[in-house]
C-alpha cells in the first residue's frame, strides 16, 4: 500500500489534521442561522469536486492500487518543499478558523449576528483561509506521487477559487457595505500588499 512511504505518512497526518481542523469548527458553527445564503447548483457542484479530490482521491491512492497507473517519482527535494508548503498551510487553516469564529461557514452565507473580522490573520488578508487550502492543495500535489491523488485538487480548487470568490466579495459588500470596500482598499485578497 502506498500509505507505507515517508511522504505519504507525513500526508496522512496533515490530512488527518486538516480534517479534524475542518471538523472541528463545522460543529462548532453548525447552530448558527444563516441569514443570506447563496449556495446555488454551481456552489455545490464545486464542493462535491473538492470533497472528492480533497479527501476521497487521496484515501483511494493510500489505501488502494487504484490509482497506480497515474503514478510517478519526484524528488526528495520537491517532498521537503510540500512538507514545509503543508505546516505553513494548516497553520494558516487553523488560524483562520479560530479567527473567524462562529463566523465560519463552509457555504456562501452569512449567520445572524455575522460580524466582519479585521483581527489576527485577517488584518492584512481579506481570504487567508482560501490561501491556506491552496498551500495544502499545493503540498498535496507535492507530497503524493500521482497524477490524480496528487494534482486534481489543485485544478478543483483553482476552479472553485476563481468561481466562488468574486460571488463571496459580491456577498460581503451587500452585507457589510462601506466597512467591507475599505477593509478591500486596506487589505490583500491572499497575501497582505497583493490586492
Amino acid at each position: 500500500m502506498a500509505i507505507s512511504q515517508p511522504w505519504n505518512i507525513v500526508f496522512t497526518i496533515g490530512f488527518v489534521v486538516y480534517v479534524t481542523t475542518r471538523g472541528k469548527f463545522a460543529t462548532l458553527t453548525k447552530h448558527n442561522q444563516p441569514i443570506n445564503r447563496r449556495v446555488g447548483l454551481h456552489d455545490r457542484a464545486l464542493l462535491a469536486g473538492m470533497v472528492v479530490t480533497s479527501l476521497l482521491f487521496p484515501v483511494i491512492y493510500l489505501l488502494t492500487p487504484l490509482f497506480s497507473f497515474a503514478d510517478y517519482k519526484l524528488p526528495v527535494w520537491v517532498h521537503s518543499g510540500g512538507v514545509v508548503l503543508m505546516v505553513f498551510g494548516l497553520w494558516l487553516f487553523w488560524r483562520s478558523h479560530v479567527d473567524l469564529g462562529l463566523n465560519w461557514s463552509a457555504t456562501l452565507e452569512t449567520r445572524r449576528g455575522h460580524e466582519l473580522v479585521r483581527h489576527g490573520v485577517y488584518r492584512r488578508v481579506r481570504h487567508p483561509m482560501y490561501a491556506a487550502i491552496w498551500l495544502f492543495s499545493l503540498a498535496q500535489a507535492l507530497l503524493l506521487d500521482n497524477w490524480l491523488a496528487g494534482w486534481a485538487v489543485v485544478m478543483t480548487f483553482c476552479v472553485m477559487y476563481f468561481v466562488r470568490l468574486p460571488n463571496e466579495e459580491a456577498m460581503m459588500l451587500s452585507t457589510f457595505g462601506k466597512a467591507y470596500e475599505d477593509y478591500m482598499s486596506e487589505t490583500g485578497r491572499l497575501f497582505p500588499f497583493a490586492k
